[in-house]
């Protein structure tokens, strides 16, 4: 495999236990599931619900939270569109290789740009990622502002601020739309589970 960093004495060590192999083992397929919409629309909140239905249904899930990686792999990141970029491909590449390990992983970022989410989705095989916006007006999500984040950005403690004075570019694909304006985060689990369930992400494997 080439080293797309440059280095041409940097090779590609193969492992003995492929994708495949942990995948039968699990006894389901592995998948990225990826949540984008604004601050404050509901992505870590459905993100977590999802996970633990699907823990109780026995599959081996993962949820990488935006906020929460910010405090460890991409706490030197800001919040600039070039820093922004380098979040999204981070955050793809750990989930490759969870997926990789036969992990269904799920990722909440707000990832406002639609050429960093193609980019993230073009590391996985067709069907392992699944797009999921979490649809919430601006005016509802400053309602809301569970982390008082809107006011501090309209007050101008905040620079840089998605929906504010940085754009938020709905995706134009998404495998999955959830309006949470109007749903609840139950309703929002079983339309996603019900979807994920129907395109045979989860089935046993022969």
């Amino acid at each position: 495999m080439k080293n797309e960093g440059g280095n041409e004495h940097v090779v590609w060590h193969d492992s003995i236990i492929n994708k495949e192999a942990r995948q039968k083992q699990f006894g389901h397929k592995s998948i990225m599931v990826w949540f984008t919409g604004l601050s404050g629309s509901g992505k870590s909140t459905i993100a977590n619900a999802l996970q633990y239905e699907l823990f109780k249904q026995n599959i081996s899930v993962y949820l990488l939270d935006g906020d929460n990686l910010r405090h460890g792999i991409n706490k030197n990141l800001s919040f600039s569109e070039a820093d922004r970029k380098e979040n999204i491909r981070r955050t793809a590449e750990v989930g490759k290789l969870f997926v990789d390990a036969g992990v269904v992983i799920l990722a909440a970022l707000i990832s406002p740009f639609e050429e960093d989410r193609l980019n993230a989705r073009s590391l996985f095989q067709p069907g392992e990622f699944i797009e999921v916006y979490v649809n919430c007006s601006l005016q509802e999500c400053e309602k809301r502002d569970p982390k008082g984040l809107y006011k501090k950005a309209r007050s101008g403690v905040i620079k840089q601020f998605t929906g504010i004075d940085q754009p938020y570019e709905e995706p134009r694909n998404p495998e999955i739309i959830i309006d949470s304006d109007n749903l609840t985060i139950n309703e929002s689990v079983k339309i996603i589970t019900k979807y994920l369930k129907k395109h045979l992400c989860f089935n046993q494997l022969e």
